[in-house]
């Protein structure tokens, strides 16, 4: 049986299940089949990755997991999304780094600032306030319609490998665009974290607010520099989601695939971030292909879905093996 292109995992899934195609097929076509599952995940893995360095960044310089992320990546693609209504898609986001700036000083200023030196599940619960706020400020002033960013990426995919796989292998162009964006997102921010004076004392104040204070590292501004950055990050992030899937609601969701991803790649680590995101969307393609079938036989079951709870079991087989992540540093209490 042929497997016609842009069937949807799940559903690829179900045929398997159901014994109307073979797991290995012995057409030609079949290794070319797999190679897109692969870089499916990878590319989606991309993506998961560009929320998580939000949530890296903030971390880094506040020891405090932001689950106002995913809201930030909202606003930012509707700011982005309604701006380009009104002028190019360029300027639109030129506007929406300006707006995010603003609002990283609004956050400084009105939520962080009263909170120096409080305890860190403090801080956590303004993150929750902040994002209660954005989801329903962002709504209230620009809409809560699904809207469009049309980033001039022709939509066909294009075939590679085609000497390699019969058929070749199809990719999503804005797919190809988002993994070289990240990869020179988190080369950039690797140099500012390592090579700058300012990333230097992002990780001091991240380690102690009281100690990097006290030698004359000015908290406030390096809040309102990290939300800064983190803000642009949310900017990229939404706006490769919403050229996708389009901006609505349930690209806040995407800040839940994004836990995972940091609990694999390190709560502090930039280039964990990365590797995160492509470990967990190449194994939640993969298990939705390999696993998916022989689960719904054994247990009768209704379908598959497996897609949508395996990073997080992977992430909790992962906390009882190496807690601080792939790339994080090992903490040694000393008594």
């Amino acid at each position: 049986m042929n497997i016609p292109r842009y069937v949807p995992v799940a559903a690829l899934s179900a045929l398997l299940a159901a014994g109307l195609i073979a797991p290995l097929a012995t057409g030609e076509t079949a290794p070319g089949f797999w190679v897109e599952v692969l870089i499916g995940g990878l590319m989606t893995g991309v993506l998961y990755s560009l929320v998580a360095l939000g949530f890296v960044l903030i971390f880094k310089a506040s020891g405090v997991f932001n689950f106002a992320q995913g809201a930030m990546v909202l606003f930012a693609a509707l700011a982005v999304a309604r701006l380009a209504e009104r002028m190019p898609v360029w300027a639109a986001v030129i506007g929406a780094v300006v707006i995010m700036i603003a609002l990283a000083f609004a956050v400084e200023r009105l939520v962080l600032r009263p909170l120096v030196n409080q305890d860190a599940v403090a801080l956590l619960m303004a993150t929750l306030g902040i994002t209660f706020f954005l989801n329903g400020f962002g709504q209230s002033i620009w809409g809560s319609d699904i809207y469009e960013i049309n980033l001039g990426i022709p939509r066909e995919p294009m075939m590679v490998l085609g000497n390699v796989f019969e058929g070749g292998v199809l990719v999503n162009r804005d797919d190809i665009a988002a993994a070289i964006t990240a990869v020179l997102l988190v080369g950039a921010l690797a140099v500012f974290f390592r090579r700058t004076a300012t990333g230097r004392a992002l990780r001091a104040v991240a380690d102690d607010h009281q100690a990097a204070q006290s030698i004359g590292i000015p908290l406030d501004r390096i809040w309102v520099i990290v939300w800064s950055v983190a803000g642009v990050v949310a900017i990229v992030g939404g706006v490769i989601w919403g050229g996708k899937l389009g901006v609505q609601f349930s690209i806040s969701q995407v800040a839940l695939k994004a836990l995972p991803v940091v609990i694999l790649g390190g709560f502090e680590s930039v280039p964990g971030a990365i590797v995160g995101g492509l470990i967990i969307g190449v194994g939640e393609k993969m298990a939705e292909v390999f696993l998916a079938p022989p689960l719904i036989k054994a247990f009768d079951l209704a379908g598959g879905g497996i897609e949508n709870w395996f990073a997080y079991v992977l992430a909790l087989l992962f906390l009882l093996v190496r807690p601080e992540g792939l790339f994080g540093e090992r903490r040694i209490d000393r008594v």
